[in-house]
Parts: structure tokens; sequence; C-alpha cells
């Protein structure tokens, strides 16, 4: 099936050589073998299946083989349609996928054998911030729930069951989910039922009436507005701004056999990124390209707005958004920051998914492949933190900044 839909959708030649074309003009883009292409920087393995899930935030892999950066870097990016995040972790373990465009909180929990086999795993870099959303239905919205504050008052005088849905128990989506509604004194473990549902399948689900609410990535956040079915109740930006969302992910083994792979990998996303943050009509032409059937598969629409910052909530409400998606932003975007990683492991035992406090920066020292990272970064000239270690205040007013992790997983009075 993966394979129909792959060949179904791929684009013409000549669609491809004018996309070719605009990037080469776009970045002055030199189509040769890059640096890392000769000698013993060549890549070990030239051909790389990198796993996606249908969403705006798999742009920078699929723009890096559609505009032939891959190919600058002596490798040849097939990017690979999957059904669910489980699907991915389950390729990515036995080697079906060589990487993948997975949930940042995938990798750490499969490293730590808490989201199914144990495995040492690898984040080559961050491939976006921001641009996920919580969408409830329009039936809560129509009954006052518009936002956490009046969720959380619904909640508690209309006593039922009330469902709402993630992407995977340990990834982005469950934590921004389960942060959010418990900064309105909702417990998500205690006062409501949380299921798991793949990206592609959440506005389905919804409008058959499986979920109150969800949190998922674009474009299946605006698209329940257009269908009518359901509206935006927060962004994750307003949850936490410039937050990590999906990284470029390995196993640990493939970077120990191939790392010359994968740090030519890391050069055509990067590069594929900065294109798409350039400008307003590269980020028009990726919507074009990655609503086709063979990505995303949905209307153009569906995509183009919000990659632009322009949000509306389904309820009348409309505004830009300076902290839209970002696949870049100057290298901020991309750098795979420690302090990163090291929040989803403490949100991982906030909410029991982890029984002990690991060892929160050395898990992330293994994970995190920031010297791989730099030498790219390098070789692009895009500049690098001075520090691994990044601060930021979350919705609740609350600092993480990577220091104290035990501490600050224990510090929350709402918690499993």
């Amino acid at each position: 099936m993966t394979n129909l839909v792959r060949k179904e959708g791929l684009m013409s030649e000549e669609r491809r050589k004018l996309l070719v074309g605009g990037a080469a003009a776009a970045v002055g883009m030199a189509t040769s073998a890059g640096a890392w292409a000769a000698g013993s920087d060549k890549p070990e393995k030239e051909e790389v299946r990198i796993g996606f899930i249908p969403l705006t935030d798999c742009a920078s892999v699929v723009m890096a083989a559609a505009l032939g950066f891959d190919k600058k870097y002596g490798i040849k990016i097939i990017p690979t349609k999957e059904a669910s995040w489980a699907g991915v972790r389950d390729k990515l373990v036995n080697g079906e996928l060589d990487m993948a465009h997975v949930l940042y909180g995938l990798i750490y929990g499969v490293h730590l054998g808490v989201s199914g086999a144990k495995k040492d795993m690898a984040v080559l870099m961050t491939l976006n911030n921001n641009g996920q959303a919580i969408t409830l239905s329009k039936k809560l919205a129509d009954k006052g729930a518009v936002d956490g504050a009046s969720l959380a008052k619904l909640m508690a005088t209309d006593k039922r069951e009330y469902t709402f849905a993630q992407t995977f128990p340990t990834g982005t989506h469950a934590m921004w989910l389960y942060y959010w509604m418990a900064a309105h004194g909702i417990n998500p473990m205690k006062d409501a039922k949380v299921i798991t549902v793949p990206p592609p399948q959440m506005v389905a689900n919804m409008r058959v009436g499986n979920m109150d609410g969800y949190c998922v990535g674009e474009p299946w956040n605006h698209r329940a507005i257009m269908d009518g079915i359901g509206i935006t109740a927060t962004t994750t930006q307003d949850i936490w701004k410039d937050h990590p969302e999906k990284v470029l992910g390995t196993t640990g083994d493939f970077v120990k056999k191939y790392p010359n792979t994968a740090r030519a990998v890391i050069m055509a996303v990067m590069e594929a990124g900065r294109w798409i943050d350039a400008g307003l009509q590269n980020k028009l032409k990726m919507a074009d390209t990655i609503a086709d059937k063979a990505y995303v598969n949905t209307s153009v629409d569906a995509i183009n707005q919000r990659i632009l910052g322009r949000y509306q909530n389904g309820l009348g409400k409309t505004w830009d958004d300076p902290n839209h998606m970002k696949f870049f932003n100057d290298g901020q975007a991309t750098f795979p920051y420690l302090s990163d990683g090291m929040w989803f492991l403490t949100q991982h035992k906030r909410w029991g998914l982890l029984k002990e406090h690991p060892d929160y920066l050395g898990v992330a020292r293994q994970i995190n492949q920031i010297d791989l990272y730099k030498e790219a970064a390098a070789q692009l000239k895009v500049s690098v933190p001075k520090d691994a270690m990044r601060s930021s205040k979350l919705m609740d007013g609350v600092v993480w900044d990577g220091k104290e992790p035990a501490k600050y997983a224990d510090s929350f009075k709402v918690k499993a």
C-alpha cells in the first residue's frame, strides 16, 4: 500500500525540475557533490530511507529530496510514508527505516525502554519548533468550552467521561496535552480518558464522536476548523514558545556505522529547512508540494495559512502569530539542545511513564548528537548556540533551564 501511494504521488520529472530550479535560484545552490561527498568523508550509505507521518512538519525531509539538496551531499533520501508513530518506532528499531521524522519523546522513550523494545537511539537534529495545537470538538465549544479554563469548568459541572486523544504515549502531543490540562487543574490521568490516535485519523475520529479533544500537529487542527467539527483551544507555542517538536531520529547503531551518511542527511535537511524559512514563496511552494497524496494528502489551503502564521480559532477570531512553525530560524530551530530532550524525561517521570528519576543529562548526552550536528552546521556556515542548554518560561510561568531536573519533575502539583 505504501509503495502504491508513493508511486501514485510521485511528482512528474518536469515539476521536479521546476522545483529544483527554483531552489537553486533561491539559495544559490550548486548541485555538484558537496564537500562531504569525496574521500574519507564520502557517505558510507548513499540511499537513506526516511520515514515520515503525514504532517506539515515533515516538510524539511520531503523538500530535501524534492529539491535535490540530498544529491548535493552525495546521498539519495527516500521519503517513506508511514501510518502511525508505533509503526515508525518498529521500523526504526528493526532497521526497515534508516531514519525518521519522529516525535522527540518517542526516541527518548525507546532509548529507556518505556515505549516498546529498548534500543540505543539518536537525535541528529531538531526538525522544527512550534506549530501544533489542541482542538476541542464543536460540541464542547457549543457548551462554552473554548479554552483551558472553560473546559475545566464544564468538566467540573457537566459530569461524564471525557475522552482526549494524543498521538503516542511518550510523544510531544501527549506532553503538550497533559501540561495544558494540568495547568488548568485537570489531571489527565484521573479526570479524563486519554487514547492514542495516529495524526491523519484525528479528524475522522472527532467527526464520529470518538473524542472531545485532541492534540496533534498541523494540518489536522486547521482541517477540523475547515470541516466545521472542531475549534482551536490553544496553540502549542502558547504552551511553550519555540518548543522543540519533531526530530530527525535514528538508532545509535546507525550513527556508529554510518557517521558520514548521518552528517550528510543533517546538512541536506538543514538546508531544506533554511530554504523553507527563507520567504513566502518558498513556504507556498512547500505547501503545494507536501499537500500531494504521496505526502500529507490534503488540500493546500489546509496547510498554507498556519505555516505563514495566519491563524483562526473556528469561532470568528483571527490573528497573526509570529511564533508559527519554524524549520530553521537561523539555526535556533534545528539545534538539538540537551535541555529539550531532558524536558521530555521530566514529563515522562511526572506522568508515571518512568518510575525512577533517570540520569537526565547523561541520557540526553547519549542521544543528542551535538558533535555531529556542529560538524554539519560548520560546513553550512550555520551559527551554533554557545550553550547546549536553554532557558524557557512555559505557560504557567514555570521556568525550565535543564538545571535540577529531578526537582523540576517533582515540583508539579498535578501529576500521576
